[in-house]
């Protein structure tokens, strides 16, 4: 019952505070690699994979069609009740093994019978595909949460999700494969097919073959059910008789027994959670079940692992970086910088509404703070970039694309121009990989860096742009709130206030590529000009716009012959690195074309010093 505390809050009895998933979520994290997992039919029920008994049935009416097939009703009526057909046509026992070495008696035919219930039809990727809830499991595995999977399943759903990330399960469907396994502690996971695999003929089934396990089975499950917490999900204890008894003959268990049931509790599931005191979960299917628990265990993760500090990330990536048995590692180590900064890039520590009065606070607060929650990964780009022999570039392009989608939803109310901050760490990210790709003369991964990924505002019916487009740095930072927090040492106004921020504030992560500051500046004009040239790389006139910045002025774009727009209209060539890595479509006249634009817009728009 609820009471009121002496501070007038609501006081809330720890049983109703913990709720049976978060009790769940908080025992598995505490305890990697203590519980194992038995799933049942209801797991896979999302994805269209028949159940065992679903294939008995349908195959009882294909035989009901061929043996009569001038009735055409005779395959619904024995589909409806098999077992009452089949004993009425035969006097052998119905059951899936029986059935199939009747209907296929070769492998291969009982292959090609079988594969169209539980693989997926040529063309249709989605169909008998493994579900959320088999997603979440993988990454559990992938984790060290869970090692031992028990399921009462033929499909391979689970063993799919697995392979999907890297993992290669143990994987027992027949008492003879027992013997020769690993041990379970020492595999990073073994999947337990109790009642077999779909394309054997030793699967059990019907209420006969359920009554009792081989004994090397047997053995195994109740080692399992004895040394290992136990998560239900899926199973209803209806017909499974000998799995029953396993569970029933667990004499004291060790770790808790959480079960999570969705619609109907039958009376076995009763009492065998009653006999166990098991925590229950109810009324939340297998993919909410699954994919709250990682969702709960990554929380926890976050708050009982310090934050990598930005100089030992360095380090770690410079370890990976040549080594290719480590580039799970890196990918994982520049992924878990750019959920820092996804984490932080909430509306309720970057707040997208401000009071006119507030306005300009508001403004300076949220850029200095998505450049601090980006200082991790801007130092790995910098570096990971620049000592990159492009074997890692889908790492940085990735890192990329995850930011980007920091505008992929609407905020609801907004201001315009805070909103449109959220795209800042994409854009000091396009930044620095370019500036890094320039110093380390591989400007060919800037035609992946400015033209993909795309994005465009959500449900906008908008062209998808690529960064050159929607990173613009004049439409991501407002020139005003640029002068509001970014004033000239003479307390005057600079001319591109956003390109002299960018290029100051990301000095820093360049200090050991490149000691020298002129270097440093040159390759971050280079990067703005060619930038520049592929936003104006478009026939839409709204978006042909440049990156507007100090390599517009005379002392960097150069005059009388010399500087950087005479360098690069010399560079054009068909051996330019960006037009063989495909910018401009690959096309010389593209480039030279976006170029003139350029110039004509310089000539009519930007001022000279």
């Amino acid at each position: 019952m609820e009471s009121e505390s002496a501070a007038g809050t609501v006081a809330i009895p720890a049983g109703e505070l913990i709720e049976p998933a978060m009790a769940m979520a908080l025992n598995v994290h505490s305890s990697p690699g203590v519980f194992a997992l038995l799933l049942g039919a209801g797991i896979s029920i999302a994805s269209g994979v028949k159940t065992g008994w679903g294939v008995v049935e349908d195959i009882v009416g294909k035989v009901a069609a061929v043996r009569d097939p001038d009735r055409p009703g005779a395959r619904a009526e024995a589909a409806a009740d098999p077992e009452k057909w089949w004993a009425a046509n035969t006097s052998e026992p119905l059951g899936y093994s029986a059935l199939l070495a009747a209907a296929a008696p070769m492998p291969s035919s009982r292959q090609a019978m079988l594969a169209q219930y539980f693989e997926p039809e040529e063309g249709q990727d989605d169909d008998k595909s493994p579900t959320a809830a088999h997603q979440a499991i993988a990454q559990l595995v992938k984790r060290g949460s869970i090692r031992v999977i028990l399921t009462t399943n033929f499909d391979r759903l689970t063993e799919r999700a697995l392979q999907e990330v890297g993992i290669s399960p143990q994987v027992v469907s027949r008492p003879d494969q027992i013997r020769g396994m690993k041990p379970l502690a020492h595999s990073q996971v073994t999947v337990i097919k109790l009642h077999g695999d779909y394309a054997d003929l030793e699967q059990r089934n019907t209420v006969d073959e359920l009554g009792t396990y081989p004994a090397e089975l047997q053995q195994l499950l109740e080692r399992v059910l004895d040394e290992y917490g136990l998560i239900v999900c899926g199973w209803s204890a209806d017909w499974d008789t000998a799995l029953v008894h396993a569970v029933e003959g667990t004499r004291s268990r060790r770790y808790p027994l959480f079960w999570s049931q969705y619609g109907r509790f039958s009376d076995a599931a009763q009492a065998l959670t009653a006999q166990h005191g098991a925590v229950l979960i109810d009324g939340k299917s297998a993919d909410e079940l699954f994919t709250g628990l990682v969702s709960r265990v990554e929380a926890l993760d976050r708050l009982t692992t310090a934050p990598i500090t930005r100089d030992v990330a360095v380090v770690q990536l410079k370890r990976a970086l040549p080594d290719p048995l480590r580039r799970i590692e890196l990918h994982d180590l520049v992924d878990q910088a750019v959920t820092q900064i996804t984490n932080r890039a909430t509306t309720e520590h970057k707040p997208v509404r401000a009071d006119a009065d507030a306005w300009a606070d508001t403004f300076g607060s949220n850029v200095r703070g998505y450049r601090a929650d980006s200082e991790v990964l801007l130092h790995l780009l910098a570096t990971g970039v620049f000592h990159d022999d492009g074997t890692h570039d889908h790492v940085w392009w990735r890192a990329l694309q995850r930011l980007l989608r920091l505008r992929d939803t609407s905020p609801g109310t907004f201001n315009e121009h805070l909103e449109k901050l959220r795209h800042l760490p994409a854009l000091l990210a396009s930044w620095t990989i370019g500036v890094a790709a320039i110093l380390d003369r591989r400007e060919e991964l800037l035609a992946t860096v400015l033209y993909r990924p795309e994005w465009a505002l959500p449900n906008s019916g908008h062209t998808r742009l690529g960064p050159a487009w929607c990173l613009n740095p004049d439409r991501v930072l407002l020139a005003d709130g640029m002068h509001g927090m970014h004033p000239s040492a003479n307390g005057g106004r600079f001319l591109y206030p956003q390109s002299n921020w960018l290029k100051n504030t990301l000095r820093e992560p360049f200090r050991l590529i490149e000691p020298s500051d002129s270097a440093y500046s040159e390759a971050c004009t280079r990067f703005e000009f060619l930038a520049s040239m592929v936003a104006m790389d478009t026939d839409n006139e709204f978006f042909a716009y440049p990156w507007a910045g100090e390599f517009l002025l005379d002392s960097a774009w150069g005059y009388d012959g010399n500087g950087l727009s005479t360098t690069i209209e010399a560079e054009l060539t068909d051996t330019w690195p960006l037009l063989r890595a495909g910018a401009f479509g690959g096309e010389l006249a593209r480039a030279q074309k976006s170029l003139a634009a350029l110039t004509a817009w310089k000539n009519k728009h930007a001022r000279r010093w």
